[in-house]
């Protein structure tokens, strides 16, 4: 059960809002600074997976970069204390626009998604007068085992350049004087859980890609593995702080490096997803024929992912536990929000302690991708991030 001080603090509150819970933000920080620190390896958050700035100003206090994949987000970075130098800026689709202000910022590499995109980069940066750091994004064609609306890695993804490429994009930086050439970056997928097998896969392939790509008279220096590292969805609070010992100890003792070569990685909803938690008010309880359904007052406009490609979140009554102890009976329910869609919908035949109008009801692991990906579809307002160091 979601962990709070006292309930009553929420009564004056409008739900629904996010409330994150900062002290497990700050031991999970701490935890992955001290694994980085055991096994040498460099962290960059990524930010789009939540950029409230509270969130963001303790992660960089932890001397942690930033991967950001908008020049929004680079930006946004650097004014949450993240130092340029240790932005990495990836991304399909950055605008010129978006070049710039990342090289104004003094962006500490472009992940690189395509020749073309090569080519501009170059251009704007010859137009400054300013050298742009740039490290090649490869497509490794590894299946992450994860949702398909997640992986990135495959051939038929949008992301990176196919190794058959790499020659071309080497022989262009070379070409180049407006292009410092950082090294080498992949990304395969998001919320993977295989860890041992998924990412021992990813580094083996990663050396023969270095090995091969060092051919071409390039010397990779900077190796960024990306981020994916899954969280536990069904037992937040078993499980509050994801499996980083095992994540780099693979990347250890898997990847082959050089004393000149350097590890990166990107976490993102590892880092903040279980901190952070969407609470909402019962508006009714309504009878069906073959269910019951708990009717909240949040909806898809606040958290997407079950709508958009059925994500579980974990739900828990508060109200029922804080308040009445747990004596209700257990009922099952069809949990549903109030936007006009038929897919918004929480959960179906969820066991919960009887509810009640009025009941405070949290989904849990929702600070990642939650409110950055929130909307005012039906003219909802945007639900508040409510931080416990202020209760």
């Amino acid at each position: 059960m979601l962990n709070i001080k006292d309930i009553a603090a929420f009564d004056n509150l409008r739900t629904p809002f996010y409330y994150y819970d900062m002290d497990l933000l700050r031991k999970t920080v701490e935890h992955v600074a001290s694994i980085s620190r055991k096994y040498g390896i460099h962290v960059h958050y990524a930010i789009k997976a939540n950029v409230c700035k509270p969130i963001l100003e303790t992660i960089s206090a932890a001397g942690f970069g930033a991967d950001a994949v908008s020049g929004e987000e680079v930006v946004h970075a650097v004014s949450c204390g993240f130092p340029g130098s240790e932005v990495m800026f990836a991304g399909v689709g950055k605008s010129d626009r978006e070049i710039r202000a990342a090289l104004d910022c003094g962006v500490g590499c472009f992940n690189v998604e395509s020749l073309q995109e090569l080519e501009v980069i170059a251009e704007i940066a010859a137009q400054l007068h300013k050298t742009a750091p740039v490290a090649i994004r490869v497509n490794p064609n590894i299946d992450a085992h994860t949702h398909k609306y997640i992986t990135t890695g495959l051939n038929e993804n949008k992301f990176g350049l196919l190794e058959s490429d790499l020659p071309k994009a080497a022989e262009l930086i070379k070409s180049k004087p407006s292009l410092e050439f950082k090294g080498l970056q992949l990304h395969i997928g998001s919320q993977i859980t295989d860890v041992d097998s998924v990412f021992e896969l990813e580094c083996q392939r990663v050396n023969e890609i270095v090995e091969n790509f060092e051919k071409t008279g390039l010397k990779v220096t900077n190796i960024d593995l990306g981020g994916g590292l899954g969280i536990d969805y069904d037992d937040p609070d078993g499980n509050p702080v994801a499996d980083f010992e095992t994540w780099m100890s693979v990347i250890n003792r898997t990847l082959k490096l050089r004393e000149d070569q350097t590890v990166h990685v990107e976490p993102g909803r590892s880092i903040v997803a279980q901190c952070g938690n969407l609470i909402a008010r019962v508006l009714y309880v309504k009878p069906g024929t073959t269910k019951t359904f708990v009717i909240l007052d949040a909806g898809m406009n606040d958290l997407i992912r079950p709508a958009l490609y059925g994500a579980y979140h974990k739900i828990e009554n508060l109200s029922a536990h804080y308040l009445r102890n747990d004596e209700d009976k257990e009922c099952a329910y069809d949990i549903v929000g109030p936007v006009c869609e038929s897919s918004d919908v929480w959960g179906e035949g969820r066991i919960l302690r009887e509810s009640r109008r009025g009941d405070f009801v949290a989904l849990r692991s929702a600070g990642a991708y939650g409110q950055v990906m929130a909307s005012r579809y039906n003219l909802h307002e945007f639900a508040p991030a409510v931080y416990s160091d202020e209760l």
